[in-house]
């Protein structure tokens, strides 16, 4: 007897190569793996989830976030980059206390797990707290500690030392659904040789480095200035880049870059509502996914988003590479949804972002019985063009049901709500103090 079987649904599996599809399959699910995909099964199961009038598809993978700015949604928006940092998320920041984390990072499982998020990979600070919220919450993620020394070779010291800390501490923990990296800020905040020591002791201890990397025109000028080349140059200079770098932003990138990064299979995280928003610019996303680098979607932050709904980061994806390409066929439907799931779990080294066999039961279920889900032509484009988050209707993370018919099971969701709006309020007074 297995433990859990969706029937009814219309089955999206997501399978490079095969895209396959069911109009109404059934999914079976043991000891948080697929164990059958199909049309019919002889299996019976403790759990029988009716996914009637639904799509059944693998669970959303957010490849670049600070989850516990959830605690700044709305707080200094619309203002230029240098101001919003310096004059008000810098020092917000620096008052930023362990229950702060803790509890903005369980409001960011939450909303993930009601918006169809079911794997996320994040850097911070107070980084014990976040995953302490992971695995409360039942939601998987790689998390990093973010490292910034400015040069400074006992800041470098003592960064490397936390860094590996947590890497130690929390590697593989929470049932599996933890995996831990290394966290290096930015080429423009980390020395070189700061970043040659953090890729040497990722490689010793067989994990991957998350990064941001030519986010900003500011950036790309710094490091001409410093080393005489660009970001992307220095860091393969120094034999920083493989296929166990994920890579956020990438929007000052030349075909020069594009090819090295491509090369070298370095994981590039698209962030496009965040780099729209703060007026970054515009990734060649066209230009990488033709040089055949994985390109993967993140939201990054909710200070500079302000949510964590992949669903309309699809949506804005697909639509700034038509419009920054003048090309209506430019990153269709199918191959930004592959971005979300695929291409996601490949960069975070997972063995989800698909329905088949052998996978990770990391699965949602989007409801088509809404007026904006209506006719139903193709399930790629209603995905892409007319779901939005709150369409998620069941989020499922290893096995375990995390919310099934909009109920969200693994939390009290109106606690987490309260919790994380006194937290808000009271980090915000400090810092008005």
């Amino acid at each position: 007897m297995a433990d859990m079987i969706i029937t009814n649904g219309h089955i999206l599996t997501m399978e490079p190569g095969k895209e396959r599809e069911f109009s109404k399959g059934m999914v079976v699910i043991d000891e948080g793996i697929i164990t059958e995909v199909r049309e019919k099964t002889q299996e019976t199961a403790d759990i029988i989830v009716d996914a009637q009038g639904g799509i059944v598809m693998p669970g959303l993978v957010n490849t670049h976030t600070h989850a516990a700015m959830t605690l700044f949604r709305g707080y200094a928006d619309d203002l230029p980059l240098s101001q919003w940092l310096q004059q008000h998320i810098w020092p917000a920041e620096a008052k930023l206390t362990d229950n702060d984390i803790y509890n903005g990072t369980l409001l960011a499982c939450l909303e993930m797990i009601k918006s169809g998020t079911t794997c996320f990979n994040d850097m911070y600070f107070h980084m014990d707290e976040t995953a302490k919220a992971v695995e409360k919450a039942g939601i998987r993620a790689a998390l990093s500690y973010g490292m910034i020394e400015f040069g400074n070779k006992d800041k470098a010291d003592a960064e490397l030392k936390e860094g590996s800390r947590f890497v130690q501490r929390w590697h593989g923990k929470a049932d599996g659904r933890i995996t831990a990296m290394y966290g290096p800020h930015a080429p423009n905040t980390c020395s070189r040789e700061f970043l040659q020591r953090v890729k040497d002791k990722a490689r010793e201890d067989g994990v991957k480095v998350h990064i941001h990397v030519l986010e900003t025109e500011t950036e790309l000028k710094e490091m001409k200035e410093k080393y005489g080349m660009c970001s992307i140059h220095m860091l393969n200079n120094i034999d920083f880049f493989d296929s166990d770098v994920i890579a956020a932003h990438c929007v000052w990138l030349s075909d020069g870059d594009i090819k090295i990064l491509a090369e070298k299979g370095v994981n590039i995280s698209h962030n496009p509502v965040s780099n729209m928003k703060l007026a970054s610019g515009i990734a060649p996303v066209e230009k990488l996914l033709k040089s055949g680098a994985n390109v993967c979607l993140g939201t990054d932050g909710c200070a500079s988003n302000n949510n964590l709904d992949m669903f309309e980061e699809m949506k804005i994806a697909a639509l700034l590479q038509k419009v920054s390409t003048m090309d209506p066929t430019a990153l269709p439907a199918k191959e930004v949804l592959k971005m979300a799931t695929v291409n996601g779990a490949k960069a975070l080294g997972i063995n989800a972002g698909m329905i088949r066999k052998g996978a990770l039961a990391d699965i949602i279920i989007v409801d088509r019985n809404k007026a904006h889900m209506r006719p139903f032509y193709d399930a790629a484009s209603h995905l892409v063009y007319s779901a939005n988050g709150q369409d998620v209707m069941t989020s499922i993370v290893n096995g375990k049901l995390l919310m099934q018919d909009y109920e969200v099971l693994c939390m009290d969701e109106m606690k987490i709500i309260e919790q994380a709006s006194v937290a808000a309020e009271d980090l915000i007074q400090r810092v008005n103090e």
